[in-house]
C-alpha cells in the first residue's frame, strides 16, 4: 500500500526545521541583517512589479518558533550576552492594564543598531513576564506587540522577510510617500489589536547609541488617530499611551586593539601609508589620542577622494578648506581640525544629493533627510512599475533601462543616508570604546561597498551588554482637547507630542 500523505500542519518544528533553523546555521545569510533600515545600494537588472502592502497575518505558531530562536541569537549572531530593563514594573502595569482594556500603547524605541528589534523582542517576550512572576502579577496573554516595518526590507533581505514578519505581526509601510493602506492598518492595529504595537520614531538606525535623531511625526499622528477612533467607538474610558523606550550598547571589555586593526584596514584600503601620524593633543590618553588623530587624517582623505571624483565626473565645486589637521593644532585652535571636517562633510553631502536630485528632476528642498527620502521614492517610482501589462516590449525594454539607471543614481543618497549623523564633536564629548566604534563602523561599511566589497557583514569587535530604559508613557489623551479644537491646533499638539517624545529619549542616553 502506498504510504499515506501526512497533512500539512504549521507545528513549532515545522517552522524552525523549514525557516528558522536554517537561518541559524547559516551564518552568512543576508537575513543576518533584516532589521537594518536601508542597506547600501545594488543595482537592479530591470523593471519591477510594484511594491503591494504586506499586511500583518499574525501565527502563534510562528511566534513560538521564534520566541525559542531569539536567545540563541542574540548570543550566537549579535555577540549580545545580557539584556538589562530599568523601570521593567512600567511595562508589566501597562501589560496588565491593556489586558483589562483600561488602555491603549504605542512603544516608542530608540533604533541606534540593527539588533534592536532582537532586543526589544527579548525585552517582551521574555523579561518581561520574568519580572510579572517575580512580581506575582498574572498576565493573561503572550506579552508581545504588532510592528511597523519599512516596506523596502524585504527587498534586499529576501522573501524569508515577507514570509516572516507578517506572521509575527508586522505591518509594512512605503515610507517617502503618503501610504494610505499601510496607515490605515497600522492605525487600526493601534486602536483595535490584540496587542499593542511598536514603532522607531526615528524611522531608521542611525548607529549612534548616544544620539537621537530628529524624530518623525507618524508616531504621535497615530498616537491622535487611534483616540479619535476610540472615542467614536464610545470607547471613552480607554487612555491612549506613547512609551518612550531608550536603547544604549556596550562592549564587555573596551575593543581598543580591534580598533585599531578596523583602522589600519581602512588605511589600507583608502591608500594611506602606514606610518605614524601625529597625535592632535584632544585626548589625555595618548594611544586613543593617536587613534583620533588616524580617524581625522582617514576622514580628511576620504572626503579629499570624493571631492575630487564629484569635481572630475560631475563638474562639482566645493568651498575651500582649511590648511588640514595639523594646522589646527599648530595654531592651538583645537576645534578648528574637527569645524573643518564636519564643514567639508556637510558641503559634501550637500554636492551628492545635488547630483542626485538633479538627475531626477527634484528641487533641494526641506532637511536632508526629507531629500533623502524623495529621492529614494523618485527611484521606486522608476523601478516599481504599477504599469507594466500595458508597455509594449519596446517600451519595457526603455523601462528595464530606465530602471537600472535609477537604482544606480541612488548611490549617492544611501552614502550620504550613512553620514548624515556624524558630527565634529560625538568621540571628544566622550572617548568611549563604543563611540570610536560606531564611527568606524559607519566609516567601514562605506568603504566597504565603494571599494566592491560587502557591507553586510562588519567586523565582530567582540561582547556587548544592551541596557534598555522604559520611560513614563506620554499620555495621549491628556492632549486631545487640544488637538481637537481645528486643524492649526492639531498640528501643534504632533508637533508638541513629538518634542516630548525625543526629549523623553534623549533623557535616557
Amino acid at each position: 500500500m502506498p504510504r499515506k500523505a501526512k497533512p500539512l500542519s504549521l507545528s513549532v518544528s515545522w517552522v524552525q526545521d523549514w525557516r528558522i533553523k536554517a537561518i541559524l546555521l547559516n551564518r552568512k545569510s543576508r537575513v543576518i541583517n533584516i532589521a537594518e533600515h536601508s542597506p547600501l545600494p545594488h543595482s537592479v537588472r530591470g523593471v519591477q512589479p510594484p511594491l503591494e502592502f504586506i499586511p500583518q497575518s499574525f501565527h502563534p505558531l510562528v511566534l513560538q518558533a521564534v520566541q525559542a530562536v531569539v536567545p540563541v541569537w542574540l548570543k550566537a549572531q549579535l555577540s549580545i550576552d545580557s539584556v538589562q530593563v530599568d523601570q521593567i514594573e512600567r511595562l508589566i502595569h501597562l501589560y496588565q492594564q491593556f489586558e483589562a482594556g483600561k488602555v491603549r500603547f504605542l512603544l516608542a524605541f530608540r533604533h541606534p543598531s540593527t539588533a534592536d528589534p532582537f532586543v526589544m523582542a527579548h525585552l517582551l517576550w521574555k523579561l518581561v513576564p520574568r519580572a510579572a512572576r517575580k512580581q506575582g502579577i498574572p498576565l493573561q496573554r503572550s506579552v508581545h506587540s504588532y510592528f511597523i516595518y519599512d516596506r523596502g526590507i524585504p527587498l534586499w533581505a529576501g522573501n524569508f522577510v515577507s514570509w516572516l514578519f507578517p506572521r509575527l505581526g508586522g505591518t509594512s509601510i512605503h515610507r517617502g510617500k503618503a501610504d494610505r493602506l499601510g496607515l490605515k492598518a497600522a492605525r487600526d492595529l493601534f486602536a483595535n489589536g490584540r496587542f499593542p504595537i511598536a514603532v522607531a520614531p526615528e524611522g531608521a538606525t542611525n548607529d549612534h547609541s548616544e544620539i537621537v535623531s530628529p524624530l518623525e511625526p507618524g508616531v504621535a499622528q497615530l498616537g491622535f488617530w487611534c483616540q479619535a477612533d476610540l472615542l467614536k467607538a464610545g470607547r471613552q474610558g480607554e487612555e491612549v499611551l506613547i512609551v518612550p523606550i531608550g536603547i544604549k550598547y556596550r562592549y564587555l571589555s573596551p575593543p581598543w586593539d580591534e580598533l585599531g586593526e578596523i583602522m589600519t584596514q581602512l588605511e589600507r584600503t583608502s591608500g594611506l601609508a602606514q606610518d605614524s601620524v601625529r597625535p592632535p593633543g584632544y585626548l589625555a590618553d595618548p594611544r586613543i589620542d593617536a587613534l583620533y588623530g588616524r580617524l581625522l587624517r582617514l576622514g580628511n582623505h576620504g572626503l579629499d577622494v570624493m571631492e575630487d571624483f564629484y569635481q572630475h565626473y560631475y563638474h562639482r565645486t566645493f568651498p575651500q578648506g582649511g590648511e588640514g589637521p595639523e594646522a589646527g593644532v599648530m595654531s592651538g585652535q583645537h576645534s578648528s581640525p574637527n569645524a573643518q571636517l564636519v564643514d567639508r562633510l556637510q558641503s559634501h553631502l550637500q554636492v551628492a544629493l545635488e547630483v542626485a536630485e538633479e538627475y531626477f528632476g527634484l528641487q533641494p528642498n526641506g532637511n536632508l533627510v526629507d531629500r533623502c527620502r524623495r529621492l529614494e521614492q523618485a527611484g521606486w517610482d522608476r523601478i516599481y512599475r504599477h504599469d507594466l501589462e500595458q508597455l509594449t516590449d519596446l517600451e519595457r525594454g526603455l523601462a528595464n533601462l530606465l530602471a537600472e539607471e535609477a537604482s544606480l543614481r541612488l548611490w549617492h543618497m544611501r552614502i550620504v543616508e550613512r553620514l548624515l549623523m556624524i558630527t565634529g564633536d560625538y568621540i571628544l564629548q566622550n572617548p568611549s570604546a563604543e563611540r570610536f566604534a560606531e564611527i568606524l563602523l559607519i566609516v567601514w561599511k562605506i568603504i566597504s561597498f565603494v571599494a566592491g566589497d560587502s557591507p553586510h557583514q562588519p567586523p565582530d569587535l567582540g561582547r556587548q551588554s544592551a541596557h534598555l530604559t522604559v520611560g513614563r508613557s506620554l499620555s495621549v489623551s491628556e492632549r486631545w482637547s487640544a488637538y481637537s479644537t481645528d486643524r492649526r491646533s492639531a498640528r501643534k499638539a504632533v508637533k508638541d507630542l513629538t518634542q516630548d517624545l525625543q526629549i523623553a529619549l534623549e533623557k535616557m542616553i
